[in-house]
């Protein structure tokens, strides 16, 4: 590490002990619950990106575009449900309907077929132009399952994906996800099989150079590409045209698969998919968060011939892929919820999503702006391409030397090149004591933030700018 670098870190490591002191003074009621139920489950919590330290806020209430905590604050929230909330906490017009089945004597488990399950499937082949679909319960199984099918279709082993991109918690999504000292070369969990780790290649987001490199080494060999158009966790940043492009004509070519992984990106940039505004169509799209209104809903949607394995047809011809569902699969509360959800946004397209572009393009210039008059560069990613449609995403990237933005994970989370521990670690806490939650420095607006809400937000950066900037940052 260099001397400035050193020196920045020992700064770093001042203001979070500043920090953590007035988070556990804000925040009493959390932290003894944190404390609570660090006694009966792993670390507190069943999910770790929920369990930030110093510890996790813990709430009782969540509307629109905020949430209450024990503690009694009203917190502003861009976290909105791992970013699947497109109209905000708990929207009367899905809550409403849920509640109404119940009174009905609908809604819990059968275990028998639902009228919604064909409704929300019929729905959403009409709006993505896919021809079959099949429903599970998670975007990690929804992943699974696609590369199962390819896998089982192509008669191929290998998988390839980008450094940074997350594809759930499954066998072939372990590989790749978080930069280390090799970049994206390492294997994120102990417990695999001996052979998964030569069966994951990993090539470079938006770089066409490499990915065409690897089909010529391995392409014959190559069952499916899996990639996000919109990558999440690698960096909240959009993919180039040309590079997906690019990714088309490569599996086509090789005879692979296009997997897109829209889990993120479906119905959260459009009243579709996100592969629709790139124009590219690919193989295969798993959809998750925004299609479930809230509740546990994830698919597999594509081609006929792909998808017909998975069923009897598959059984039949001797060449199957056991994606035969759980028992919350197509779940009817989920279902429901999903069908209004889905059928309510297509309806209200044309009010939403421009409002949406047009709160995300804000946001991101008075996220900017107000770190900028503190002396504090940061590269606001979210946005989409130039000539598409606008994105309601935003991440904030903190450059340790001034310089044109990145779009690759494996520029954004090299903390070479870019202070990621200021980003995760700091601006969580920094931004929670202005009242705001973000995840990445940045998050997600749903339909019910207003511009008082981003408003808001362009305050806390400004705050938190403040802060930063007196610390040496």
């Amino acid at each position: 590490m260099s001397d400035v670098l050193q020196q920045r870190a020992e700064r770093r490591e001042h203001l979070w002990r500043e920090l953590t002191a007035e988070y556990e003074a804000r925040f009493p009621a959390s932290r003894r619950f944190q404390q609570r139920a660090a006694g009966s489950m792993v670390d507190g919590g069943s999910h770790t990106a929920r369990l930030f330290p110093p510890f996790p806020i813990w709430t009782v209430e969540a509307r629109g575009a905020y949430v209450t905590d024990l503690d009694g604050h009203a917190i502003l929230d861009f976290w909105q449900g791992h970013l699947a909330n497109v109209l905000g906490h708990n929207p009367p017009v899905v809550t409403e309907a849920l509640a109404e089945a119940l009174r009905q004597g609908r809604g819990l488990q059968t275990g028998m077929q639902e009228t919604w399950e064909a409704e929300l499937a019929e729905l959403l082949c009409r709006l993505t132009g896919a021809e079959r679909i099949r429903f599970t319960t998670s975007g990690s199984l929804a992943t699974m399952y696609a590369i199962l099918v390819a896998r089982a279709f192509t008669g191929r082993e290998l998988v390839l994906k980008v450094g940074g991109g997350w594809h759930g918690a499954q066998p072939w999504g372990l590989k790749g996800v978080h930069f280390g000292a090799r970049g994206y070369a390492e294997l994120e969990s102990e417990g695999l099989p001996a052979e998964f780790p030569g069966q994951v290649l990993v090539t470079r987001y938006n770089d066409p150079a490499a990915l065409e490199e690897t089909f010529r080494a391995h392409g014959d060999h190559i069952a499916a590409f899996i990639v996000e158009p919109f990558i999440g966790g690698g960096g909240l940043t959009a993919g180039r045209p040309d590079y997906l492009r690019l990714a088309r004509q490569l599996t086509e070519r090789y005879g692979a698969l296009l997997i897109f992984d829209e889990i993120i990106d479906g119905f959260r940039f459009c009243a579709g998919t996100l592969a629709s505004l790139y124009g590219v169509r690919p193989d295969l799209t798993t959809l998750g968060k925004a299609i479930g209104g809230g509740m546990p809903v994830a698919a597999v949607a594509g081609r006929a011939d792909v998808l017909r394995i998975a069923g009897k047809a598959g059984k039949e011809g001797g060449r199957r892929a056991m994606f035969e569902g759980g028992t919350y699969s197509a779940h009817p509360l989920s279902m429901l919820a999903g069908r209004t959800m889905v059928q309510y946004l297509a309806e209200h397209a044309g009010e939403i999503y421009p409002a949406l572009a047009d709160k995300g393009a804000r946001l991101r210039q008075a996220a900017q702006s107000a770190f900028a008059a503190e002396g504090i560069v940061v590269h606001p990613s979210g946005a989409l391409p130039a000539g598409m449609a606008g994105s309601s995403l935003m991440s904030l990237h903190f450059p340790h030397q001034p310089a044109a933005p990145d779009d690759r994970p494996d520029a954004l989370n090299d903390p070479t090149r870019y202070d990621v521990d200021l980003k995760e670690r700091l601006a969580k806490v920094a931004f929670l004591l202005e009242g705001v939650y973000v995840i990445h420095a940045g998050g997600a607006l749903s339909a019910a933030h207003t511009l008082d809400d981003v408003a808001r937000m362009e305050a806390a950066c400004a705050a938190v700018a403040r802060r930063f900037a007196r610390a040496g940052l």
